[in-house]
């Protein structure tokens, strides 16, 4: 089932101007909170109404601002699952569950249905204060699905829970979008979250849509600086076009000289000053002598280490020419390369990193280009 949405609002100082379309996917909004994101969902669902605008849902048209047409909530294809889940404490899960459904539906055979699809058989009669906080959202869900809609809004759903029911949640989501065939607009701030479920992503800033593509495209080729940092590249650089080998722009940053993928969109010129976006774990990292003719590579220390767990950020300067890098590691390809475990705190190693960086641009200065970073070389202490 399909949305194709565009909707202008204007709400005080705030404008809000976007649009996008989805089918058989699971599209992530993603953002910053006061984007627009639920705003997105609010519109769809027919919680608030945009000045200007159309929304077709599964083939209908739900709202056309030109033609007059609005219908209301109850009337549109939707399920929407609030961040607060608003279940009602004074009745049971099945009536929770059952509540909106329509009435000419045989309501208790459905309500067994979604409860055993969501593995909630046998608590029918239990009151949503009795249930554990992934229980809750469970119940949520099934209440959302109840209504047969093609199409399902999440905002959030998700935040309040705690990561291990968390990540139980988001792969029960996964696979109710297979079985079910849904099409699910779901809103986060999570970048984990947004990369273990997305099928495409919607950056949102400011009431806008900046990008929107392939969970891919999005993290590896952010198309704009903003992207890149909405979307947590650690490293944005300022280079200046040297030349091009093979399409390939060739970008010098602090001295040395990085050889970018193929551009999107507009085409650099030699000279164009231009930003460069690494994400610290596209870095691959070497212990040892220079990589012979590997592209992009430099001699580089750790400065600072810091462990987070299941991972390793390290803060790489330079052993000569070349820019200060940010990697991210997993914990035991860390402790195989340092060869021993490692702490936080500060560190002065000898050089003996090396970096390739293969960039992804997007375009002059004040939009990044965005390199996918690869590094060779890992520092030892």
């Amino acid at each position: 089932m399909s949305i194709e949405f565009e909707a202008e609002r204007r709400l005080g100082g705030f404008r809000y101007s976007a649009g996008l379309a989805a089918k058989n996917e699971l599209v992530v909004l993603f953002g910053h909170s006061g984007a627009g994101k639920s705003l997105t969902l609010q519109f769809i669902s027919g919680l608030m109404r945009p000045d200007r605008g159309r929304i077709a849902i599964a083939g209908e048209t739900v709202f056309d601002s030109a033609g007059g047409i609005n219908l209301p909530p109850q009337h549109r294809r939707t399920g929407y699952v609030v961040q607060e889940l608003a279940l009602f404490d004074h009745l049971s899960v099945a009536e929770n569950v059952a509540f909106g459904m329509p009435r000419e539906r045989d309501r208790r055979r459905r309500v067994a249905e979604l409860l055993g699809l969501l593995d909630l058989a046998g608590f029918e009669a239990r009151r949503p204060r009795t249930l554990s906080g992934g229980q809750r959202q469970r119940v949520a869900l099934a209440r959302a699905l109840a209504r047969e809609a093609p199409v399902l809004l999440l905002d959030e759903p998700f935040s309040a829970l705690d990561d291990t029911l968390r990540n139980g949640m988001r792969r029960e989501l996964l696979r109710l979008r297979s079985e079910l065939g849904l099409t699910i607009l779901f809103v986060t701030h999570d970048l984990r979250e947004a990369h273990f479920l997305a099928d495409r992503v919607a950056v949102f800033d400011a009431g806008r849509i900046l990008q929107d593509g392939s969970r891919e495209e999005v993290f590896r080729r952010p198309a704009t600086r903003r992207v890149a940092e909405l979307t947590g590249v650690a490293n944005i650089l300022e280079g200046r076009v040297a030349g091009f080998e093979q399409g390939h722009p060739v970008v010098e940053v602090a001295g040395v000289a990085l050889r970018c993928a193929p551009p999107v969109g507009r085409i650099p010129r030699t000279g164009d000053v231009v930003d460069l976006a690494i994400r610290a774990e596209r870095v691959v990292l070497r212990r040892g002598a220079e990589g012979g003719d590997q592209p992009n590579q430099f001699s580089a220390v750790t400065a600072e280490q810091f462990a987070f767990g299941s991972t390793h950020t390290l803060r790489l300067e330079p052993a000569g020419a070349g820019p200060s890098v940010e990697v991210e590691l997993a914990a035991r390809p860390y402790e195989v390369l340092q060869g021993r475990r490692g702490g936080s705190g500060s560190s002065n190693s000898r050089p003996g990193t090396f970096m390739s960086c293969r960039a992804t641009w997007t375009r002059p200065r004040r939009a990044p280009a965005t390199p996918r970073a690869t590094a060779a070389g890992a520092p030892r202490a």
